[in-house]
């Protein structure tokens, strides 16, 4: 990569607003063992704009509940604990997408795909032993946030890569590394290290594509819930390529990619949730 554009990347990068302070406060809880839902609501109180989205959330037509949710609170006894966390987190990644950009990327159907990708993410950590459905989720939801940047800082080189991907049926990041000389996960990965993500979430984004995977737990469930949300068509990310799982991420994930679909059963439910969480 060219000095020039590592500068043009950092620049992009730095450009990017920061995670909300409540937001980090809810990832530190995820870590604790020793948190409690009070903590949890403790902490969403404190932001009026988080706490105005999950009630809205939450006393959706979708969740059907008994009576009017007025406090988080009760919505941590009727969601739980890990629903709630899950919704803050995807309220401020939603928060930060630009409403339009000039690259023709589509966000709400990005937004589909990140959602979707991140519940099967956590799915999938359950069927493997070192792998955190937590982190899976959220390595999930920020797996294609590079784009993000791209569209906002860099839309001319974005649309002529998305073009690319669709005329020919090449992988998106491919079309980026020859129109750019860097793809997504380049930039996702130095912005949730701006953003002070652990490590291991860093290094998910980073190595997410077929040509420079690494063989953890957390990339596995990663790359094969990208893989399954492509193959289902839950939303679109520019990316017209779907892999096929490699024999180190069969194993982990226990078959080949139609076998871990299936293994799944029915996801509509899953992609419904997406859909609802999408409308913040």
């Amino acid at each position: 990569m060219s000095p020039e554009l590592s500068q043009r990347l950092a620049a992009a990068v730095d450009g990017m607003p920061a995670f909300p302070k409540s937001v980090q406060r809810i990832l530190e809880l995820t870590r604790d063992v020793n948190s409690t839902p009070k903590d949890l609501v403790d902490v969403i109180d404190k932001d009026p704009v988080v706490t105005v989205k999950i009630l809205k959330v939450v006393n959706s037509a979708y969740y059907s509940l008994p009576k009017q949710v007025t406090s988080i609170g009760h919505a941590v006894v009727y969601l739980g604990f890990n629903t709630i966390k899950n919704l803050a987190l995807s309220i401020a990644a939603i928060g930060m997408l630009p409403k339009e950009n000039s690259a023709a990327f589509d966000v709400q159907q990005y937004l589909l795909h990140s959602l979707a990708t991140a519940s099967i993410a956590k799915q999938l950590a359950l069927k493997v032993d070192d792998a955190d459905p937590m982190n899976c989720f959220i390595a999930g939801l920020l797996h294609d946030f590079g784009k993000v940047v791209f569209a906002q800082f860099m839309p001319q080189e974005l649309k002529a890569a998305l073009a690319q991907s669709a005329a020919n049926g090449s992988s998106l990041h491919a079309a980026l590394q020859s129109t750019l000389g860097a793809d997504h996960a380049i930039v996702g990965a130095m912005l949730v290290e701006k953003w002070r993500f652990a490590p291991a979430l860093v290094e998910a984004i980073r190595h997410q594509h077929i040509n420079n995977l690494k063989d953890t737990d957390m990339i596995a469930c990663v790359f094969g819930a990208n893989q399954i949300s492509k193959r289902l068509a839950f939303g679109f990310a520019g990316n017209h390529c779907i892999d096929e799982l490699p024999a180190p991420f069969q194993k982990r994930l226990g078959g080949n990619l139609d076998e871990v679909i299936s293994s799944l059963g029915n996801l509509s439910g899953l992609f419904q949730e997406a859909q609802v969480f999408a409308k913040l």
